[in-house]
């Protein structure tokens, strides 16, 4: 028990490092954000230019304006909670320039050190982001929907937990990739790409062809942001809902052993070149 209060505490103090030293670039943070509201804005006017040539109630998919536009508001707000910003480019800088060398000497466990890291940014930018997004929220709260059942709201709040964890893990393998190739850069953009269109973030996966849709549930993208917003919003419900609770863990559980697997595997080879 006193080992693991004194691992507490060790990480606890690298998050409150992490803050300080997150609150240098907070002006960064407070640009970024805004900045992310120009791409929203321009989805929001587009689905408003779609559903203009359309007679009121008409719908796209199983969507109607109101539900279009809340569904982007709350894609703004997971990825805000859940995105990893530039930790996938820090860890490989820190393989590059040699910096896990003192991770084999400390008895600090590198993933756990990068996630405690991962968590401080996450708070900063959400404080920072808080008065931009929330203007922005306030400014479009007439689309704002509440959710349908307490159910969904805890259920939707465990699966965005899960989420900001798949998302840190991914990207922590990623980068790990740095032990054997110089520039990881393309594979970073690639993963981006992909979690850009299978994740929900350019569209809502139920618009596509249900083979599709169901082929996509099986693979870890939808879990990367747009699940929790499909709970919340009480597109996913009862068996569907838990089963989909059940693959975003399994997948958890996947990118977890996977983390380790290549972190050892890194390792193993970094130190055979003298590393």
């Amino acid at each position: 028990m006193i080992k693991f209060w004194n691992e507490c505490s060790r990480y606890g103090h690298v998050i409150n490092v992490g803050i300080q030293n997150t609150l240098a670039y907070r002006m960064n943070f407070m640009f970024r954000a805004v900045f992310t509201l120009i791409p929203l804005l321009a989805n929001i006017l587009l689905w408003k230019t779609i559903f203009s040539d359309k007679a009121e109630g008409d719908m796209v998919g199983t969507y109607n304006l109101s539900q279009m536009v809340s569904y982007y508001l709350l894609i703004l707000i997971v990825n805000s909670m859940t995105a990893v910003n530039e930790d996938d480019w820090q860890i490989a800088a820190d393989i590059r320039n040699g910096v896990i060398s003192q991770f084999l000497l400390k008895p600090m466990d590198y993933l756990t050190f990068r996630f405690s890291l991962f968590l401080a940014n996450r708070l900063i930018y959400i404080l920072v982001a808080t008065i931009p997004v929330g203007l922005f929220l306030l400014w479009q709260r007439h689309y704002w929907t509440t959710p349908v059942s307490m159910e969904a709201l805890m259920l939707s709040i465990l699966s965005l937990c899960l989420t900001g964890l798949l998302q840190f893990l991914i990207s922590f393998t990623m980068a790990l990739l740095a032990f054997w190739v110089l520039e990881v850069a393309t594979f970073i953009f690639i993963l981006y790409a992909f979690e850009y269109i299978a994740g929900g973030h350019l569209f809502p996966l139920d618009l596509l062809p249900t083979w599709l849709e169901t082929l996509l549930y099986w693979t870890p993208f939808p879990y990367l942001l747009s699940f929790p917003v499909l709970i919340y919003l009480g597109r996913v419900e009862g068996q569907a809902m838990w089963e989909g609770i059940i693959v975003q863990t399994v997948w958890l559980v996947i990118a977890f052993l996977t983390a380790r697997f290549v972190w050892n595997r890194g390792i193993r080879s970094y130190t055979a070149v003298g590393g």
